[in-house]
């Protein structure tokens, strides 16, 4: 995390953050020196992200209400708020489903998650963002580009994630707010029960990741995050950042 930028005297949201690549992603923002409202969706994990530049507000993004209340909470912690990052996604995310045997309610629960809180997250943020010429960056997922053939539903929001980001790139371009997206390859809690499940699996996915091994959260996804929040990027809007090993060079 050492060469991620400098972040200090910035404010960033993070969704999602009580594991996995957004406590990673946390990680990474507080080591280059941001503030963080690191949003939890259950009570018992804020405590596990205390620190001194964290605040940790229990959130379900699907509610409009508890997103408003995560942009005040920044607000009221740090004084301001240059980026959200939405990293939440539905525990049912890596279900393995066909489309014919799909039910509304699957959809809807992805849906919720992965699209319909981004444009909650979008309308609470965007005044805030627009005075700090601020940053929006979505985790996104190559399955969302190249499709996948037993996660239909995930793929689906993944695909409108991108959309969105795009379509918000060019609507908030003219206020200065860069919108962009990060497809991320990392040991994870779901990878590692993915690879418990099947003791195989980790070497043969090792095999096609050309730097051959796989990404960690707070090491190699987070500071990617952070460069995607910084100065350093602030021509870069609109964009799909593949953060792989190289394992989706065609994204």
């Amino acid at each position: 995390m050492s060469g991620a930028p400098s972040l200090d005297g910035r404010v960033v949201l993070v969704t999602g953050s009580a594991r996995g690549i957004g406590r990673g992603i946390v990680e990474a923002l507080v080591a280059a020196g941001a503030s963080v409202v690191a949003s939890v969706h259950h009570a018992e994990d804020a405590p596990s992200l205390a620190a001194p530049a964290v605040v940790a507000p229990v959130c379900d993004v699907t509610v409009r209400s508890d997103v408003d209340a995560a942009v005040a909470c920044a607000i009221s912690s740090f004084g301001a708020l240059d980026a959200v990052v939405h990293n939440a996604v539905s525990n049912r995310s890596h279900e393995i489903t066909d489309a014919e045997h799909a039910s509304a309610a699957l959809f809807e629960e992805h849906a919720s998650v992965s699209v319909r809180a981004l444009l909650y997250l979008a309308q609470a943020a965007y005044p805030h963002l627009a005075a700090r010429r601020g940053t929006f960056v979505i985790m996104t997922s190559p399955a969302g580009i190249q499709g996948t053939g037993d996660l239909a539903l995930y793929a689906a929001v993944k695909g409108a994630q991108r959309g969105f980001l795009k379509a918000l790139a060019r609507e908030w371009g003219p206020d200065g707010i860069r919108v962009n997206g990060v497809a991320p390859l990392a040991m994870s809690p779901a990878l590692e029960k993915a690879f418990a499940g099947d003791p195989g699996l980790e070497a043969r996915l090792a095999r096609v990741i050309p730097l051959g091994w796989f990404g960690d959260p707070a090491s190699d996804i987070g500071p990617a995050v952070a460069f995607l929040c910084s100065d350093a990027a602030r021509y870069v809007t609109g964009q799909t950042l593949a953060v792989s090993g190289g394992r989706f060079t065609a994204l």
